[in-house]
């Protein structure tokens, strides 16, 4: 393990935007839809990584070494969790949501859920297991199709591979984990049968193309980041994405802000969970 000598990171603003501008313009991340007190917090962790003295420094770090674009970009992007996180959210979908939005479809047999922000596939695969649990074999009556999203290739591409780590599975019981998965090597792979229901897209939710017609979305952890006017837009294009009567799954840490607070009905508090309201 490397020892690194604290560095007393000096804070020049100009320098600051300057290193901004490098940083859309080498992994397209753009900070400016951030807190910016969040983004500074981690930027540092790379600054003392690199035993830069500065963003100028830094700057020049990013510019040369490839390797950090990747470790910067990890470090921004935020990438670790786990299947099932909040499992008393997940208990209120399968105990809430889903009754409701079963009966509400009727002959309709067209379920389409948005995970977005989706990081390593550990939503929607949790989005996966849950439906195929409470619908059991009438499943396959169902046309079901989850979508992840996320601005992170290197976060889709272990999407897409549905490889788990056992630490990603600790909230799941062991017949769980024998019905769901597949061990290989160390590590754990979803059953084709959860797989095919699953796809994953880059998408950027700030400036990606508009997303429509879904039951669900889930959006957790991921608007804590952003600044809150851009919390406000990106609230009211859920709503638009959501079909009339649809739901909207929040993080436990976020609040409706803006126009959205008004579009949305409380349908659990606790847990953050909404129904659309229809447009007045």
């Amino acid at each position: 393990m490397t020892n690194f000598t604290p560095v007393n990171i000096h804070e020049n603003e100009k320098e600051f935007a300057d290193l901004k501008i490098i940083i859309k313009r080498k992994i397209g991340f753009n900070c400016e839809d951030y807190k910016q007190p969040h983004l500074k917090r981690r930027l540092a962790v790379r600054l003392r990584a690199t035993q830069s003295a500065s963003y100028k420094d830094y700057a020049q770090v990013l510019l040369k070494n490839a390797d950090e674009e990747k470790q910067l970009k990890e470090t921004l992007t935020v990438n670790v969790t786990e299947l099932f996180r909040n499992p008393e959210t997940y208990e209120s979908v399968r105990n809430n949501i889903l009754p409701e939005l079963i009966k509400y479809k009727g002959n309709n047999r067209v379920i389409k859920v948005w995970s977005a922000g989706c990081s390593n596939g550990e939503e929607p695969y949790s989005i996966a297991i849950l439906l195929n649990e409470y619908l059991g074999s009438s499943a396959r009556r169902y046309n079901i199709s989850i979508l992840g999203t996320d601005i992170d290739e290197d976060s889709l591409e272990k999407a897409e591979n549905g490889v788990f780590q056992p630490k990603q599975l600790e909230k799941l019981e062991k017949e769980r984990i024998a019905r769901f998965f597949i061990r290989k090597d160390d590590n754990y792979k979803v059953i084709d049968e959860l797989k095919k229901l699953v796809k994953v897209k880059r998408h950027d939710l700030i400036s990606g193309p508009k997303l429509t017609g879904f039951d669900i979305i889930f959006c957790r952890n991921v608007t804590i980041y952003f600044e809150e006017k851009l919390q406000e837009i990106l609230y009211m294009n859920f709503y638009d994405a959501l079909n009339e009567g649809g739901y909207f799954v929040m993080g436990k840490t976020e609040t409706l802000v803006g126009p959205a607070s008004q579009s949305f009905k409380r349908f659990d508090l606790k847990e953050r969970i909404y129904t659309k309201k229809e447009r007045l």
